[in-house]
């Protein structure tokens, strides 16, 4: 059994197409992992470089503790099953699954026990005689499950399998599958275009669209908390409401506008707190989101509802334990053609329902999403990136929530009344500001605490659940951002330093020792050369340099060498830079240097001027090619 590691990996044809953007994912031992979205979106190609069938244009592949990049298929331990079954016709079945093992030359009472145990999970043991021809689609697929299977892979890896089969049938092999996976105890790898199929068989879905991952969540996650309108419209049957609108809050309320129609609701301001503030405003344009199983016909809910609109009926889909009806809130609309209007319901209820009949429909308010008009992307994220409030600056301190902090020199401003940006992993545990414990859950392994302070919600990353009710809480300077009248008084400081840099090979001379004499040898070393500056590369990096580029191509390539903030230090000879000024943010101090056209930021605690030397820890940089931007490493 063995995990597999997935790191910016890239598929990059000789056209410049990305078929694959940046993959990274950890899958954990035994997983049952899901590869899901539409064609074209990369999924197939990921898991052909799992199995070592396309070669990988940039990035590093694990499976267990060996990097496979370069490694033949044969030998990485793994077994594929392929959509269309690839089985020999003119061998029985008891051959099919038993050739793999005859090339490797295993002994023949060994292939005959691994065989017969296959054929007893799969219950082909009565078609172990009989060949291909004479079984059906579902039959064959077990047969190649099975042949995959006596190979006792650390990863087994599946293609579409069971696109080729019927409905009932795909129904019956995805319960086999999960059964197999469970019997197995090893980690599969599954692609599919059918999101039945993720949402049943998954511990963990990957859905891509483009080249991009867009989500890895649970199925549950995926449904309840889609990150995007993608991933909204293509998890769940129907697919998703989306209606075109706007939000304007309204004191402790906001109330939610559907354009191109009369419909509009009100929801409390505590649903949408993780909400940027100019969302809120009336005008920027969201798509509102709502399944058609959270929408309801029932006279109770549209009785009690605090949120009821109305829609016209065009048609109706009876499904025997439930009628889809399809309608347009824009009552004029037309309910057939697919618009930001058109509504589908799931109803169960017994009400009878006919075509161009106006009812009242419940939205459930706890079910509401929220995306972005221009990007998609959710407005109201599981974990916020940033806190927005009002603040005051003036004489020096920053005010808001009730609270001062005085400013230091870094971020000093001219008295202001504007919006101040703090991210939620900005807040620290280690301040003098008394804050109330409203809630704390763990998100994917993420500890998301809400607190209250100045009677208003302040989200933080916290480094561990805290059951107290109230923390004391301090601010990283350093991470915050000020506007005033639509500009940024006081920016971040990055958290990244960039420099421009190529690789290069040199010619040295080493000396070595050869019956019993030493000798001068021309040898090639490669490096980086980072203004003017030449730094050995490890073995590794340029493997990798060289996997991605070429060999040509890694020397004449532009790049740009990546390092945080704390992983750059001064140094006697290195990275010649200028000195700019030095960033006081109380505990912290950061110089600022020119390295060419670049600027970087190195943590001091001594004053500088004029010229100082940088040396990154080159055990800790990226590297990414500027051109097609890739990150090799």
């Amino acid at each position: 059994m063995a995990e597999v590691s997935l790191k910016h990996i890239y598929k990059v044809y000789p056209n410049g197409t990305k078929a694959v953007n940046d993959f990274n994912m950890e899958i954990k031992d035994k997983e049952f992992i899901v590869f899901v979205g539409p064609s074209g979106c990369g999924k197939s190609t990921t898991l052909r470089m799992i199995a070592g069938l396309e070669d990988i244009s940039a990035g590093e592949l694990k499976i267990g503790d060996l990097i496979v990049n370069d490694v033949e298929p044969k030998d990485r331990d793994i077994a594929m099953v392929f959509q269309n079954y690839a089985l020999y016709p003119h061998m029985t079945v008891y051959e099919n699954i038993a050739f793999g093992l005859r090339l490797r030359k295993l002994p023949k009472d060994e292939i005959h026990k691994r065989v017969t145990e296959a054929a007893e999970i799969l219950g082909i043991t009565e078609y172990l005689g009989k060949k291909p021809k004479e079984m059906s689609g579902g039959q064959r697929q077990r047969v190649a499950l099975g042949r995959a299977i006596v190979r006792e892979p650390k990863v087994m890896l599946l293609d579409e399998p069971l696109s080729n089969l019927d409905a009932k049938l795909r129904t019956q092999m995805r319960a086999e599958i999960s059964k197999l996976h469970s019997k197995l105890q090893t980690t599969f790898v599954y692609v599919t275009h059918d999101q039945v199929e993720a949402m049943t068989m998954g511990t963990r879905i990957v859905v891509m669209k483009n080249g991009f991952v867009q989500q890895i969540d649970t199925p549950k996650n995926l449904y309840n908390y889609p990150e995007n309108k993608f991933v909204a419209g293509f998890i769940g049957t129907p697919q998703m409401n989306f209606f075109e609108g706007t939000l304007l809050k309204s004191g402790e309320n906001v109330v939610i506008n559907f354009d191109n129609s009369e419909a509009e609701i009100t929801v409390p301001y505590s649903m949408l707190y993780k909400t940027k503030p100019s969302y809120l405003d009336g005008k920027t344009k969201v798509y509102i989101g709502l399944r058609p199983e959270d929408i309801s016909l029932a006279s109770d809910d549209v009785k009690n509802g605090k949120a009821v609109i109305k829609v016209s009926v065009s048609h109706k889909e009876e499904l025997g334990s439930e009628t889809l009806i399809y309608g347009d809130i824009n009552l004029n609309g037309d309910g057939y053609v697919e618009s930001s209007t058109r509504i589908i319901i799931k109803d169960n209820c017994e009400r009878e329902i006919n075509a161009g009949d106006l009812i009242d429909v419940a939205l459930n308010l706890d079910k509401v999403h929220i995306f972005d008009a221009e990007t998609e992307a959710s407005v109201l994220p599981r974990i916020p990136e940033y806190n927005y409030l009002d603040c005051e600056v003036k004489g020096g301190k920053l005010g808001f929530l009730g609270t001062e902090l005085v400013l230091p020199e870094a971020v000093k401003c001219a008295d202001l009344k504007g919006e101040l940006l703090i991210p939620t992993d900005a807040i620290t545990f280690d301040g003098n500001i008394k804050a109330e414990v409203a809630a704390c859950e763990n998100i994917n392994g993420v500890n998301l605490l809400a607190l209250m302070l100045g009677g208003k919600r302040l989200y933080a990353v916290a480094p561990s659940l805290i059951g107290d009710k109230t923390v004391n809480i301090g601010v990283d300077l350093k991470k915050i951002t000020i506007i005033s009248n639509g500009e940024n008084v006081v920016s971040p400081m990055p958290e990244i330093n960039r420099f421009d840099c190529t690789f290069e090979k040199r010619k040295t001379v080493e000396k070595v020792e050869a019956n019993g004499k030493v000798k001068n040898k021309k040898t090639a070393i490669f490096g980086f050369n980072v203004a003017g500056a030449f730094f050995k590369s490890s073995d590794d990096a340029s493997q990798k340099i060289f996997a991605a580029l070429g060999i040509k191509k890694a020397f004449s390539a532009p790049l740009k060498l990546e390092c945080g903030v704390c992983d750059l230090h001064f140094t006697d000879s290195g990275i010649a830079a200028v000195a700019e000024e030095t960033l006081d943010y109380g505990k912290e101090k950061f110089l600022k240097c020119k390295v060419g056209e670049n600027t970087v930021y190195v943590k001091t605690e001594t004053e500088y001027n004029g010229n100082v030397y940088l040396l990154p820890d080159f055990e800790k940089i990226g590297v990414v090619e500027t051109e097609r931007e890739i990150k090799i490493i």
